[in-house]
């Protein structure tokens, strides 16, 4: 058994762990209100640029998009890979990076290849190590994500799908849930097609999905499509990365306070053997004591 002085010291140094992992949990609860409305305004932005661009896609116009067209054969993929910078937040960033590691492998076996965008640190270090062909990154976003910051490392990826250098590009991230539930997805970002934007945008009913659409574009179709493309992959980028912090920082939270009541459990029971190290040590005392005025 160790020594009095030995527990008091593993006490003392739980204790302070605990002190810290007791602020960082009211840090984390006080950003994850702010990053969880930051989210829910997003939302609705996501929605209506979703069911816009759906319309868009089943419009009769002259002109067709190149994020519209469907490519025949799928050799080069380039994904998105959402992130947090810093970690201390449970398995949120595990568990998306393992679902981008067994995707990148299915498609590795059938001979495609992958190229990377990594948007926060602990992607862009994990992609790195496995040695993954990493073409552009952002990080440290910050406790508020900017669109200004993610337009560069986005448009690499766009630019490489316009010049046909990806056949297809996916995006992973955490949706937010609740503040216990963290859901790691993937989603199709290219091409945009009819199925899969009526899906994300609620378009359920028969008669919507069979409605014909038709705009009348000043002065031509063709600038106006492409500003509403480009702003439509760069809000669903904004999205990901707005839900990926909320459920950051409630993963940081939940984190802490397990960690919190982890410490005090560990508190407790170098309490009783510490407790029970120096009721022996008295005992052994006085065992001497009276033995020694028994000899006398």
């Amino acid at each position: 058994m160790a020594g009095s002085r030995e527990i008091r010291n593993k006490i003392k140094s739980v204790k302070n762990t605990q002190k810290i992992t007791r602020a960082m949990e009211m840090v984390a609860a006080s950003k994850m209100r702010k990053a969880q409305d930051r989210m829910k305004k997003a939302r609705p932005y996501g929605e209506k640029i979703r069911k816009v661009a759906t319309h868009m896609s089943q419009a009769n116009t002259e002109y067709r998009h190149p994020f519209l067209i469907v490519r025949d054969t799928i050799k080069r993929i380039g994904i998105i890979v959402v992130t947090s910078d810093k970690g201390l937040c449970g398995g949120l960033n595990t568990n998306v990076l393992r679902k981008a590691v067994n995707q990148m492998k299915q498609w590795q076996s059938e001979g495609e290849q992958i190229e990377v965008c990594c948007i926060g640190n602990k992607g862009l270090g994990f992609m790195s190590r496995i040695n993954a062909n990493v073409v552009s990154q952002v990080i440290a976003l910050g406790d508020a994500p900017d669109i200004t910051k993610l337009i560069g490392a986005v448009k690499v990826v766009l630019d490489g799908y316009i010049e046909d250098r990806f056949d297809r590009v996916y995006i992973f991230y955490n949706r937010f849930v609740n503040t216990m539930k963290q859901e790691p997805l993937m989603e199709q970002l290219l091409p945009l097609t009819n199925e899969r934007v009526q899906k994300n945008s609620g378009s359920d009913s028969e008669s919507e999905s069979r409605m014909a659409w038709d705009y009348i574009y000043e002065p031509e179709a063709k600038p106006v499509i492409d500003d509403i493309m480009i702003r439509y992959v760069e809000a669903i980028v904004y999205q990901a990365v707005a839900e990926n912090m909320a459920s950051e920082q409630s993963a940081r939270m939940v984190a802490m306070k397990a960690a919190s009541d982890n410490a005090g459990n560990v508190i407790d029971e170098l309490t009783l053997i510490y407790n029970k190290s120096r009721q022996a040590a008295i005992t052994k005392e006085l065992s001497e004591i009276v033995g020694g005025a028994a000899a006398v």
